[in-house]
């Protein structure tokens, strides 16, 4: 008889964030920040994503890494409830991407992959992510600055990851065009900010303390 493979689950949300390190984390913050504050800033938002993640109760989570994965911010999401925390491996940030979402949709019949830099994410973003894969292919959660905070898919291509201008205001643009050369269809969800810049800071008061 052949062996019988065990069944993928149904789903898997994959956090992305840098190691914490003054001076490598948050740099278009330095010169409002210092490098101490931007790297604390850093840290509170890794915690605060993980802590959407983890508390959505919406699908298995994992922290994916890059730099390292020794700290105390990796080790409180831990506690939070991440299921595994995974080294990032590629020579930029799309190969890095490409080869996290291959590995989670080995194991899972869907993902959602989320940078750290975007507060305003909640649970009914996540859930709307997640409910546009049952019937689309790719769901993009567009950034306010040309990029996006959220790609999800059920399947996945390594050419929708090579070439882009990563960290542009042209990354979602490039994007739609690959999906479109790829004749793939796809959701989008709301925009919404990431903090990245120093006029960011007051949106990221307000999700703290909102009134």
């Amino acid at each position: 008889m052949p062996e019988v493979q065990p069944s993928r689950k149904d789903a898997l949300i994959i956090q992305f964030a840098k190691l914490p390190v003054p001076g490598r984390v948050k740099t278009r913050m330095l010169g409002s920040l210092s490098p101490v504050e931007a790297c604390e800033l850093h840290c509170d938002l890794v915690l605060w994503t993980c802590r959407t993640l983890t508390g959505a109760n919406l699908a298995d989570v994992e922290l994916w890494v890059s730099g390292g994965s020794e700290h105390d911010s990796i080790r409180a999401c831990e506690d939070l409830g991440v299921a595994a925390v995974q080294l990032q491996n590629g020579r930029d940030l799309g190969e890095r991407m490409f080869r996290a979402i291959s590995d989670g949709l080995l194991r899972y019949r869907k993902l959602v992959l989320v940078g750290s830099d975007c507060p305003a994410i909640d649970e009914a973003y996540l859930a709307d992510a997640l409910k546009a894969l049952e019937d689309k292919s790719l769901v993009l959660g567009p950034a306010s600055d040309g990029g996006y905070v959220l790609i999800g898919a059920t399947h996945i291509e390594a050419s929708l990851f090579q070439g882009v201008s990563w960290g542009s205001g042209a990354v979602l643009d490039e994007t739609r065009k690959r999906l479109v050369a790829l004749g793939r269809s796809w959701s989008e969800l709301n925009t919404l900010p990431d903090i990245d810049r120093p006029e960011d800071l007051p949106l990221w008061e307000a999700i703290k303390n909102p009134e």
